[in-house]
């Protein structure tokens, strides 16, 4: 099941992207990681085997997540992958990968990518954690004594600092970075603050995961990292904080967000929108019983404080699309996802 980290057409030349990935820690997405069941028989808690597909960002929070249930339900295998977001979903759809739970950072790949009328992979997600798009540094990192709320595009965009950022074409911390910088254009009124800034982040930093360049920010490689705010908490890293307007964390500001589109090669055109993180059970499930289990947890006390214990806004209840074909057991989780979401 294990997937190696893919290489898109803009790491092509990628030598330094190779050194950042070999210095990768454990943390490191595109990897897989498998439980197994307890030796020790039990009366309790459900059997089987697990396999849950998420985010990279989902890594450190979903290891907790399938511990914690697994210490519930001894008697069940877990095999866990993490990687981009929307090469998950091309792993099921494309590849035919078995996955009894997925996680998205960008809950609208699950009906963009899922939803083929003739041969459809998913029929309802939950949204279930937010969180915002910011630039991740350390205190060596160029220009960080000088750096503040008001300056940091300048800064970033100064002579001889190096970024590093996702693939926008499978990672959605990628395309997100993108939004963010027009919409930072328009809010900073510089219409040439994006172009500025991304010519510090040529294409041998654009790595298929923004969480595999931790390594490289923290040794010094790059001086940014184009990331989630939970992933600059988790690693102890500084961050901008930049503002609700641009940074695509406030659901009241979804209007004004979606002033922006982008595209983003095969996943073609894409509209800010506030980030949502999204949960689903594809229809090819091993075990969906037990993947309803497992995400009934995610979404109970105990799951929530994991998750928003590494960073995340937990959203409670969880919102639900595609209500009709939601399973039953996860509907008193649930609210409806409000219009247009």
């Amino acid at each position: 099941m294990s997937r190696g980290l893919r290489r898109s057409g803009l790491a092509a030349a990628a030598g330094l992207v190779l050194a950042f990935t070999a210095a990768c820690s454990s943390s490191t997405t595109g990897t897989s990681t498998s439980i197994p069941a307890s030796s020790a028989s039990s009366t309790a808690g459900a059997t089987g085997t697990l396999i849950v597909f998420g985010a990279g960002t989902l890594s450190t929070p979903f290891t907790a997540e399938l511990a914690a249930f697994k210490k519930q339900n001894p008697g069940v295998t877990i095999h866990s992958q993490f990687g981009a977001s929307a090469d998950d979903v091309r792993d099921v759809t494309q590849l035919g990968q078995p996955d009894d739970v997925l996680g998205v950072a960008d809950y609208s790949l699950i009906p963009k990518l899922m939803s083929d009328p003739s041969k459809p992979h998913a029929s309802w997600y939950v949204g279930f954690v937010s969180n915002q798009i910011t630039f991740a540094y350390t205190s060596h990192s160029k220009g960080a004594a000088q750096l503040s709320t008001s300056n940091w595009y300048k800064v970033l965009a100064g002579p001889g600092v190096h970024i590093g950022r996702s693939n926008p074409a499978s990672d959605p911390s990628g395309y997100q970075i993108l939004q963010m910088l027009q919409l930072a254009q328009a809010y900073y009124h510089d219409p040439g603050l994006s172009a500025a800034v991304l010519k510090n982040s040529p294409d041998s930093s654009v790595a298929e995961t923004e969480t595999s360049l931790l390594a490289a920010l923290q040794s010094g490689q790059i001086d940014y990292l184009a990331i989630y705010k939970s992933d600059a908490l988790e690693e102890h890293l500084k961050y901008v904080a930049l503002p609700a307007q641009i940074n695509l964390s406030d659901p009241a500001m979804a209007a004004a967000y979606a002033k922006v589109t982008i595209t983003a090669g095969s996943l073609g055109a894409l509209t800010a929108k506030p980030i949502i993180y999204g949960l689903t059970i594809p229809s090819t499930a091993p075990d969906a019983a037990l993947g309803q289990k497992f995400i009934s947890f995610v979404l109970s006390p105990q799951g929530q404080a994991i998750m928003s214990g590494n960073g995340f806004v937990v959203l409670s209840p969880a919102l639900a699309s595609g209500q009709a074909s939601l399973p039953a057991s996860l509907r008193s989780l649930t609210t409806p996802w409000p219009a247009g979401g």
